[in-house]
């Protein structure tokens, strides 16, 4: 796992960082998936991740949440909303096209799209950020039902991480 260096700074969402408060990781959830809770795209794909994730392994945080914010503090602030980001158990951050192995890697029968990012991380890169910069255009044709299901699953997953006593910094 590469730290992030002043080559990469330029870019953070495409960067791996450690996340230094450790209090704020979920030790249930084996992956924080934090994503924009205005982008009904971000949304609906989050949700359809979430649905392939019998294991529960992954934790849906909203960018905008105060738990989201606590998460990206080391993240410039106009750029949180340029990607997804992921924090893994050990408190590492993947942004952008660098979480897609980590997030596949999580899912069942998702070993093969992860060994693929990782083999060509630039191309995957390159293509999360052709999607994350047209995601309003992508999202367009998403009606008012998809959105409100994916509302559904996110709600359901994030009812279900706030409810476990154990888990540390639940700042809601």
């Amino acid at each position: 796992m590469r730290l992030p260096n002043a080559a990469h700074e330029a870019h953070p969402w495409v960067i791996a960082q450690i996340v230094s408060d450790f209090k704020l990781l979920d030790r249930r959830r084996s992956l924080i998936v934090l994503y924009d809770g205005d982008c009904g795209f971000c949304s609906v794909v989050l949700a359809m991740l979430l649905v392939w994730d019998r294991a529960n392994r992954l934790g849906p945080v909203s960018i905008q949440s105060a738990r989201g914010e606590e998460l990206l503090i080391n993240v410039i602030r106009q750029d949180r909303l340029k990607s997804w980001h992921l924090v893994d158990a050990h408190g590492v951050l993947y942004s952008g096209g660098a979480g897609i192995h980590v997030v596949f890697g999580a899912l069942p029968w998702g070993a093969l799209i992860a060994r693929v990012a990782r083999r060509f991380p630039k191309a995957t890169s390159s293509a999360y950020e052709w999607v994350a910069s047209h995601r309003a255009l992508l999202g367009r044709p998403l009606t008012a039902r998809p959105r409100a299901w994916a509302a559904l699953v996110i709600a359901d997953h994030e009812r279900s991480t706030n409810a476990d006593p154990h888990r540390s910094g639940n700042t809601r």
